[in-house]
């Protein structure tokens, strides 16, 4: 697995896949443009590759005032369960920490059991719920917190790669 800052050069293999993980939340190209406009200001958007250099997944986070939020972690079908989201995710809790950001926020969809599972194991707690969040299926949104002053769990703890 490699990691990378994600570019422009990547949004046809992330657009690719939009659609097949996020088929009623999909981005557009112009939203990624935007965000990947702000990489080094409040955006930071990784890539992760397979062992042969192949595009296997990406992640994204906002991180402002002491507060980071993970705006998207997404990975090719065939490789979930593989420690390739797990390695995302540690990539985006190192970046807020980097950046001063001990809190860091997510929303997840209620019926996405294998995301909430693998937020549980880094120490992220839910504190909400946003009612029909997610259009236009109307799933419920999970609001969870991960606050690395009180978390136990270390970023890359107590997952296997």
């Amino acid at each position: 697995m490699t990691l990378r800052a994600m570019s422009a050069d990547d949004l046809s293999d992330v657009l690719a896949l939009e659609p097949v993980l996020f088929p009623e939340e999909s981005w557009s190209e112009q939203a990624y443009l935007e965000e990947l406009a702000d990489q080094t200001g409040t955006r930071h958007y990784v890539v992760i590759e397979d062992g042969d250099g192949r595009f296997a997944g990406w992640a994204g986070l906002a991180a402002v005032g002491g507060q980071a939020d993970i705006l998207t972690i997404g990975v090719r079908p065939e490789l979930q369960g593989r420690g390739f989201g797990a390695r995302l995710l540690t990539a985006l809790l190192d970046e807020a920490a980097a950046r001063g950001c001990p809190e860091v926020f997510l929303d997840v969809r209620a019926d996405n059991d294998r995301a909430r599972r693998l937020y549980e194991r880094f120490g992220f707690t839910p504190v909400g719920v946003r009612k029909r969040y997610y259009q236009p299926s109307g799933v419920d949104a999970i609001v969870m917190v991960r606050d690395s002053r009180r978390s136990a769990v270390p970023a890359g703890q107590g997952v296997q790669a």
